[in-house]
């Protein structure tokens, strides 16, 4: 059955990460009857906005297949014009419940940022665009002293789940309606588990615990 809300959405990639992680992937929707029955319309549970890098491939590391995923990559996972567009059209065209940013450890496009912010000098070519998007990320991560990179990682996933939602008005409408949540993730590449780094709106907490009358007073 396909996701149709959030969190509905939400349950299945961690519980798909957690078939992967422990070594039981089911490869749902990969087969032949699959192909045909996408062949003329999608309707995609989540939208991944993830980084390029070639080790975090969404679909095996969510363990989904053909139709079920979204999936918009540019390294380091950033949130330009185009970015934006297809986050739209995901939403509101195909109806997807779900948005991740999806990030991971030891990012090299947060190093390479970093490291031209250390040095003062620009990497050649169109890497510089890379750059120019992460280091909003790395000022916000000074700014709060965080200074592992895989701290500052997280405070990119973060980051970018702020500017989808900043720069996208089409995508806070939806979010503010409930149509819609933005989970920002971290992959660990050894692992291969998935953590919740930022999420928007923020999960309800927990409900307390009840109070054993002979207790209380």
């Amino acid at each position: 059955m396909i996701p149709t809300t959030p969190d509905e959405a939400l349950a299945e990639l961690r519980a798909g990460n957690q078939r992967f992680v422990t070594g039981v992937p089911q490869h749902p929707n990969q087969d032949a009857g699959r192909r045909a029955a996408v062949a003329d319309g999608q309707h995609p549970f989540a939208v991944i906005v993830g980084c390029s890098d070639s080790r975090l491939a969404a679909e095996i590391i969510f363990d989904q297949g053909l139709g079920d995923l979204f999936v918009v990559r540019t390294a380091g996972h950033t949130a330009g014009p185009e970015v934006l567009g297809s986050v739209e059209y995901a939403v509101t065209v195909l109806g997807t419940p779900l948005v991740v940013v999806l990030g991971h450890d030891s990012c090299g496009a947060v190093q390479a940022a970093r490291e031209a912010v250390r040095t003062g000098s620009a990497p050649a070519g169109h890497l510089g665009a890379v750059v120019d998007a992460v280091s909003p990320s790395l000022l916000r991560a000074a700014r709060e002293g965080v200074e592992d990179l895989d701290g500052i990682v997280d405070v990119h996933i973060a980051q970018i789940v702020e500017t989808l939602l900043a720069r996208s008005t089409v995508l806070a409408e939806r979010v503010a309606g409930g149509a819609c949540t933005v989970v920002g993730m971290s992959y660990r590449l050894s692992g291969g588990e998935v953590r919740t780094v930022a999420q928007s709106p923020d999960p309800l907490p927990a409900p307390a615990a009840p109070v054993d009358p002979a207790l209380a007073g």
